[in-house]
């Protein structure tokens, strides 16, 4: 029975990230890798540039046609939550982005993200917040589109995960 209460707890003071989904890591992505980090990469502390004792929920890595690869996470550290995401730009134009925050009882945080046109692994996240629940609570969304008011959405990547065949 002791057994069972220690191991949790050396794990959880160890510090690692726990990390839901494998996350794409600024540097990872290169032309013509399709594969991004292994789950092995994914795994290991401080890999994503988190610091220890991060938690990340992130949904899949999504890519269009024209040239936009995103992944978008919920990320908590102590009392503090707030929303990343790792995004390549490779449509050769620099694009409107934003990314939401969104937790318990309506509230939502926006930020615009400022993509560049040089096709090289970036990342944009929200200002931290106090924690109002669990990382369960919370869920972040990023929109990339066309510049301008009539510009086409040409991706939208969130943290939920569309993972639901385990096998």
């Amino acid at each position: 029975m002791t057994v069972a209460v220690v191991v949790p707890l050396t794990v959880a003071s160890a510090g690692q990230i726990r990390d839901v989904g494998a996350a794409l890591v600024p540097g990872a992505l290169r032309h013509g890798d399709a594969k991004g980090p292994s789950a092995t990469q994914a795994g290991s502390p401080g890999l994503l540039g988190l610091g220890l004792a991060t938690a990340a929920r992130c949904g899949p890595r999504l890519s269009s046609p024209r040239g936009i690869e995103a992944q978008t996470c919920v990320l908590t550290r102590g009392a503090d939550t707030w929303a990343r995401t790792y995004y390549r730009n490779a449509t050769g134009t620099s694009l409107d982005a934003g990314l939401s925050l969104m937790g318990p009882g309506g509230r939502t945080t926006r930020t615009r993200c400022d993509t560049g046109t040089d096709d090289e692994p970036a990342t944009c996240e929200t200002p931290r917040e106090h924690s109002r629940g669990g990382p369960d609570a919370y869920t972040a969304v990023a929109e990339f589109a066309e510049r301008g008011p009539e510009g086409a959405l040409l991706l939208r990547s969130g943290s939920n995960s569309a993972d639901t065949d385990a096998g």
